[in-house]
């Protein structure tokens, strides 16, 4: 009987967790398609690179621990996407990402570069060392 409930705690426990790191699979997959192609220029191949495999990834719009915690990138697609009525509406969310890569990465700052000159440089849209406190 203890194993029974264990074992469904920690299944039911697994299924939140996988919600969440997969919460807007289409954001990513637009985000990747546009910038981050493997086979692509030079630039898609370095910010591919730069993502590297698994969560890493998620430092792109995310950091921190929680996924609730955006870098400047991500704060600024959370702006203009909605994760629940946007999730399937690829022009939308590639609307989006076209809108927020003529943004400044620091508004405050009148010679900021955008963070579509980083990722046309072949980095990612904020320093993943800022991204990841």
């Amino acid at each position: 009987m203890r194993t029974a409930v264990l074992l469904i705690v920690c299944g039911s426990l697994l299924c939140l967790t996988a919600g969440d790191a997969l919460a807007i699979p289409n954001f990513k997959k637009q985000f990747e398609a546009k910038y981050a192609d493997k086979e692509g220029t030079d630039a898609q191949k370095a910010v591919s690179k730069a993502m590297g495999a698994g969560t890493k990834g998620c430092l792109v719009c995310h950091m921190g621990k929680s996924k609730k915690m955006r870098n400047p990138y991500g704060m600024a697609l959370s702006e203009l996407l909605d994760k629940k009525e946007d999730k399937d509406n690829m022009e939308k969310i590639d609307e989006a990402l076209e809108k927020v890569a003529k943004m400044k990465v620091d508004p405050n700052k009148s010679d900021s570069e955008t963070f579509g000159d980083r990722l046309k440089a072949g980095k990612l849209p904020v320093e993943m060392e800022a991204a990841s406190q």
